[in-house]
């Protein structure tokens, strides 16, 4: 009995205890008057990576799959349902690919041959099917020759599961030649897996490509653009920068499977469709259609960059394959065309219009240069293979654009021997910003507020380029956007806050993905193809790029930094346009705690806002049926002097701002 007793004594003590500790209220400390360091204006970002049909199927809002019929298999996404390829006399008609070897960028297009006037159709499956909007306008063009005329009337409609007709518009092709031909037409009905079926009147041989079909209703209405939804969901978030095209995505499978900048701009239909490096990457979610037809390219990313008021990062192939796939190398004496790239696309983006990379950005409808002021050479490469590279980059570059900012990589891990080793050598090259990569589980992120405190401030700036809390593992199908990982986040967001004067840019990863098309969980944005909303993880995110601030100042509890202490994370910042002192506090506890923040060194108004965020739950999730479950309120607070008396609900991500007098 003697050891029961003394442990239910212990256990009653301590029961006690935590009622005591979680009664009494923290008191911090706010040194307004003080700026510790600048906040830089890319201190939060969006890095966008074309997976999870992030690009093709998502932000980029062409509906249709395989457009020019260049996907491996040149009618993947197309379906002739009234061809009989077992009897031929009888069939109504049959659709073929022909290639022409001459054409290097753009070589595959349809053949139809119709031998009946009985309706020969093919149907386009979109992705996943189509999103259409009751009494929303389509536009749909495409290239026809139309030999001898043999087809009189192209009919086009949307059509539901049931091949009911949600909307049509007609095409008369009048040319033999190859001609564009484009029209508009009203969906009748709403429906997320909509199709789209041609039928063709005649009998005879016609000649399709580029048959493209975009919303009217496009981000700033630009014609055959963005998703405005999705792009509305990345404005909201007042990023500072936008890194792009990708991570993993730049390097490729193979060095041929690189993205290669140069064939990303110019005309559309002449950009060459590429195999995308997620398509079979995962046994748990292969995608066989995920194809990129860079119709979202480099000068849709750098003008995608202006729109949201966003410094452009775009990232660089510095001649080295995906190391976790075949690591393929370009021989040292062979790197000069990558190199070339990468002052190129310097040029692409900030020449004037007389040299010949700053003529082609003019001509695509952007004389004014796009003030690139960050490249990045490589993603997450590592080894001595990588150092040797980078440095002949960093040469080449610095001499022609000494001005330039150049970004480095650390490798895929954020500890370990390829990260020292990374970090070590870039050091000595004097790297001025190193990218550094976080999938860890949550309680890491918790005990990692603190990964900066004691980095060199005279060393190399920090990109923590790519983070996410992964509620199961690292590219587990089964992770989650659960609260848990979004307010661990928060927590390690604190830490990188306090360490401004180390870290300059901050992005989770990955951005997006398609509800039914993704390879990788968790992801910031979740979209379907009629709706997009924000997970959790995007609340945390928005509210700290929106309350960033200009100027970093202390926030203490005896003169300590909050780094986790009683499950409490903080950092505060001033903001001398907008005149406010934004606190940033993050609750990890299941209980709820008071506090008091003291405000001192300048005049205060008497009362401040309060954004919260939170949820009971460590499990909840934003979704389709309830996108807005976890996301901001906001209330009034009234200041007793100069104190701010708060309650911190458990498991929360709270926000005060004051504007100063």
């Amino acid at each position: 009995m003697k050891p029961n007793l003394i442990t239910k004594i212990t256990l009653c003590g301590l029961l006690l205890n935590g009622i005591y500790v979680n009664a009494q209220k923290t008191n911090l400390e706010v040194n307004i008057a003080n700026t510790i360091t600048k906040i830089q204006p890319t201190m939060y970002g969006a890095f966008f990576e074309d997976i999870n049909f992030a690009a093709d199927g998502g932000l980029y809002a062409e509906m249709i799959k395989n457009r020019s019929f260049e996907f491996e298999t040149p009618l993947m996404g197309w379906k002739q349902p009234n061809s009989d390829k077992h009897s031929f006399n009888e069939q109504s008609g049959i659709a073929t690919t022909i290639k022409v070897l001459e054409n290097k960028t753009n070589p595959n297009f349809c053949r139809v041959l119709v031998n009946d006037d009985k309706g020969f159709e093919i149907i386009n499956e979109g992705f996943r099917g189509m999103g259409i909007k009751k009494d929303a306008r389509y536009n749909l063009s495409l290239k026809a020759a139309n030999h001898n005329g043999a087809i009189k009337k192209i009919i086009i409609q949307f059509i539901d599961r049931n091949k009911k007709v949600l909307g049509e518009t007609i095409i008369v092709p009048t040319a033999s030649d190859w001609q564009s031909y484009s029209a508009q037409f009203t969906a009748t009905q709403t429906e997320a897996k909509a199709q789209l079926k041609i039928t063709f009147e005649g009998t005879g041989t016609i000649d399709l490509d580029m048959i493209s079909l975009f919303p009217e209703d496009t981000w700033k209405n630009r014609k055959n653009g963005l998703r405005k939804d999705i792009v509305q969901l990345l404005y909201d978030m007042k990023p500072g920068f936008l890194r792009f095209p990708g991570g993993c995505i730049v390097e490729g499978r193979t060095l041929a499977q690189r993205y290669q900048w140069k064939k990303t701009v110019g005309d559309v239909d002449k950009r060459e469709t590429l195999i995308n490096r997620w398509n079979t990457e995962f046994d748990h979610k292969p995608a066989p259609d995920y194809f990129q037809t860079f119709g979202l390219g480099f000068f849709e990313y750098f003008q995608l960059s202006e729109d949201l008021g966003a410094q452009p990062l775009p990232i660089l192939s510095c001649g080295m394959a995906c190391q976790f796939n075949t690591g393929e190398l370009v021989p040292m004496d062979e790197l000069d065309p990558y190199v070339q790239d990468a002052l190129d696309l310097i040029e692409f983006a900030n020449g004037g219009v007389e040299t010949p990379w700053g003529r082609i950005r003019s001509e695509m409808g952007h004389p004014k240069p796009f003030n690139l002021k960050l490249i990045g050479v490589g993603n997450e490469q590592w080894g001595p293979q990588y150092i040797e590279r980078f440095k002949v980059f960093e040469k080449a570059i610095k001499s022609k654009y000494p001005k330039m900012t150049i970004v480095s990589g650390a490798g895929p891990f954020p500890e370990g021997d390829y990260f020292d080793y990374g970090m070590q050598e870039l050091k000595k090259l004097n790297a001025e910003i190193v990218d550094e990569h976080y999938y860890k589980n949550p309680l890491w992120f918790r005990e990692n507020a603190t990964r900066y405190d004691k980095y060199d401030r005279k060393g190399p700036k920090v990109f923590a380029g790519e983070y996410a809390a992964q509620s199961v593992a690292i590219a587990s199908p089964d992770n989650k956007n659960n609260w848990e990982c979004a307010f661990s986040e928060a927590a390690f967001m604190t830490g990188l806050e306090r360490n401004a004067e180390v870290v300059n840019l901050t992005s989770y990863a990955p951005l997006m993905a398609h509800e039914e098309a993704w390879q990788w969980t968790p992801d910031l944005l979740w979209f379907n193809n009629l709706e997009a909303y924000g997970s959790a993880n995007y609340y945390v995110q928005k509210l700290f790029s929106t309350n960033k601030g200009t100027d970093l100042i202390a926030i203490t509890k005896d003169g300590k930094p909050i780094t986790g202490q009683n499950n409490l994370f903080a950092s505060a910042v001033k903001d001398v346009n907008t005149k406010e002192v934004i606190v940033k506090l993050v609750n990890t506890a299941a209980t709820a705690q008071e506090v008091n923040v003291d405000l001192k060194g300048s005049k205060l108004a008497s009362k401040g806002t309060v954004i919260t965020l939170t949820s009971p739950n460590l499990q909840d999730e934003n979704s389709f049926a309830n996108p807005k479950k976890i996301s901001p309120t906001q209330s009034e607070l009234k200041l007793k002097g100069e104190t701010a008396k708060m309650s911190l609900p458990a498991y929360s991500v709270t926000v005060l701002k004051i504007m100063l007098k």
